[in-house]
């Protein structure tokens, strides 16, 4: 469907009110709108502003080339001196009107036989009415707008007037938009209404009956709306209790307390699932780098002697400072670098999306809005296990209607972000590749990502500088530390300690080889803590020996887990899931391990 009209952004102020704050909505051709609203909501402004009767203080009101609009004021502009005949048909010969069955049909319609040569000085209200309606429906319009049609008609009147409004137009052309307060006539004739309240306005599919039942639904919903918040809140407690953030901090957290509002939360992810639907789609090979390494222009390496495997459903988190080479090694793993030394090896099956940190997926959209973009999207696409189209999508991503009809280059940076991410998960990738997807979005709308992404069947690879998102939606995180990348058991808190034990040595390095000035004042003294015996530091040397020794080893066993779901049938979902099971427990083991190791480092102050 074409657009004809709509507003950006409008703010429209009177002397005594804000009637619209930023208001952005579009019409297409073939709508037929109904607009409601307590009195003095705005509804007659709204018609007045789409119409170009009423400029906005802010913002701008757009029409596509050659639309034309009538529109019927509550109020007309009759010349009091003129005959019926001449206020409805103007200068019109008489052959022309008369041989006109259409402007016959509206003539019988409305009652206007018996006044045609009558002054409209002379007319009643409800007369004069009649009139001014004739006038606009004679005359060839892309898009009517009435306000308040049926005052003054009766009930043939209201009867005629909605069955020429329905068939006025062929099905798909001609718009239609109409404040009444005929509740039948709005059945009768609409398809969609408009709610003009709280200096917006709320869209609803259907006529009035549809609308009623929506509204009774959404007020139903805004009581829920409290209830949905804290299971939102429970949701973030049940994985602040369960991951790596509880367990350092666990002398603050509550764990008894916090397990009673979780009892019945279920995991973020149904690991499972996820795992046998990515070995589906993706196969046996997926990504694999042996000993990469890569310089440009054959100069100082960028990374050396890379190895790492990527199986179907990992995700993985990647960190490392700026200029690290993050970016580089995301472009190997595609095959868009080649390296220096050593083998990338990407399985034939793999698919490949990537949202990038300047949003390049969205060059291509230009002045397009964002109804033309997901337009392109006809087909209904699986979302956490549920067919969900485009347009649902993007309201789980925070769009409303009114986001719709803005234009693509016009959204926030937020909005860009939320509609890339969309547009690369419509395109069914099975490889997600993330460069700071948190950029420009606040917190609900980054819970609102995390929760999509719970839901993705597929290998993800996510690089950013936000821990929380990092620890939230990845699996495994590794380091890029000079030029070779580290896995990180201990996950980010692993990768702080690291950085904070190499900082001594980067300091000594840069007095050596006098590149930087390095402050001579002592470090402040940690608060005193008890001395270790000799004994308790040698027993917690051996913990970590240990403990570091057995982590490898279950590290190998994992691995061969993997190698063997990678082998395994996609279609063996019993193998498969003996597998998980398998790779489940060596999890536990490791993580207990983790535990240990990290008490143990702690204690040494390590």
């Amino acid at each position: 469907m074409a657009f004809l009209l709509g507003c950006e952004k409008v703010r429209v102020d009177f002397p005594t009110k804000v009637v619209f704050e930023s208001l952005s909505l579009g019409v297409d051709e073939g709508a037929r709108i109904g607009i409601v609203g307590k009195n003095g909501g705005g509804k007659s402004s709204l018609l007045s502003l789409l119409s170009g009767n009423l400029e906005p203080d802010a913002g701008r009101v757009v029409r596509t080339r050659g639309v034309s609009v009538g529109l019927l004021k509550q109020s007309d502009s009759l010349n009091s001196e003129h005959t019926v005949h001449q206020a409805v048909v103007g200068d019109m010969p008489e052959y022309e009107w008369a041989a006109n069955a259409e402007i016959r049909d509206i003539l019988q319609g409305l009652g206007l036989v018996a006044l045609w040569e009558r002054k409209v000085k002379n007319l009643s209200g409800g007369q004069r009415r009649r009139v001014d309606l004739a006038r606009l429906l004679v005359g060839a319009w892309d898009v009517l707008m009435l306000d308040e049609p049926t005052n003054h008609l009766d009930l043939p009147a209201i009867t005629w007037l909605a069955n020429h409004l329905k068939h006025r137009w062929r099905e798909g052309s001609g718009c239609l938009l109409v404040v009444t307060h005929d509740r039948w006539f709005l059945d009768e004739v609409c398809t969609s209404m408009w709610e003009v309240h709280d200096r917006k306005v709320e869209p609803f599919e259907g006529g009035f009956s549809a609308y009623i039942l929506q509204r009774i639904e959404r007020d139903r919903l805004a009581d829920l709306a409290e209830q949905k918040r804290q299971n939102e809140l429970r949701r973030e407690l049940a994985w602040l209790s369960r991951g790596a953030r509880a367990r350092a901090t666990k002398p603050k957290f509550h764990v008894a307390k916090a397990q009673a509002l979780i009892a019945d939360v279920p995991e973020l992810r149904n690991s499972l699932e996820l795992k046998r639907m990515a070995v589906a789609r993706l196969g046996k090979q997926v990504i694999s780098l042996e000993n990469v390494s890569f310089a440009f222009d054959s100069k100082q390496p960028v990374l050396s002697n890379i190895t790492l495997n990527i199986g179907a459903g990992d995700r993985f988190g990647i960190v490392g400072a700026n200029g690290a080479g993050k970016t580089t090694l995301l472009k190997l793993i595609q095959g868009a670098l080649i390296p220096t030394s050593g083998t990338v090896k990407i399985g034939q099956t793999v698919r490949f999306a990537v949202l990038s940190q300047h949003l390049d997926e969205l060059n291509a959209c230009g002045n397009d809005r964002v109804r033309q973009v997901i337009g392109r999207y006809s087909r209904r696409r699986m979302a956490d296990g549920k067919e969900m189209t485009p347009a649902q999508l993007l309201e789980r991503l925070g769009f409303s209607n009114a986001d719709l009809n803005e234009p693509v280059k016009d959204l926030s940076g937020g909005q860009k972000r939320r509609l890339a991410l969309m547009l690369i998960l419509l395109d069914e990738p099975n490889v997600l590749i993330l460069d700071e997807p948190g950029n420009d979005l606040d917190t609900d709308m980054l819970a609102a990502v995390e929760t999509l992404l719970d839901g993705w069947s597929g290998t993800l690879l996510l690089v950013t500088h936000d821990r929380y998102l990092m620890e939230r939606v990845t699996d495994d995180q590794f380091a890029l530390v000079g030029t070779a990348l580290r896995h990180l058991p201990g996950g980010i808190d692993e990768y702080l300690r690291m950085l904070s034990q190499d900082e001594g040595a980067f300091q000594q390095e840069l007095r050596a080889a006098g590149k930087g000035q390095v402050s001579q004042e002592p470090p402040k003294e940690a608060p005193a803590k008890r001395a270790l015996t000799g004994g308790e530091i040698r027993t917690l040397r051996k913990t970590l020996e240990s403990s570091e020794r057995k982590m490898q080893t279950l590290q190998g066993k994992i691995d061969a887990v993997h190698e063997r779901m990678q082998q395994a049938a996609p279609s063996d979902f019993v193998a498969l899931t003996d597998l998980q099971k398998e790779l489940d427990e060596l999890h536990a083991q490791k993580e207990e391990l983790e535990l240990v190791w990290l008490d143990a480092a702690e204690a040494l102050g390590e």
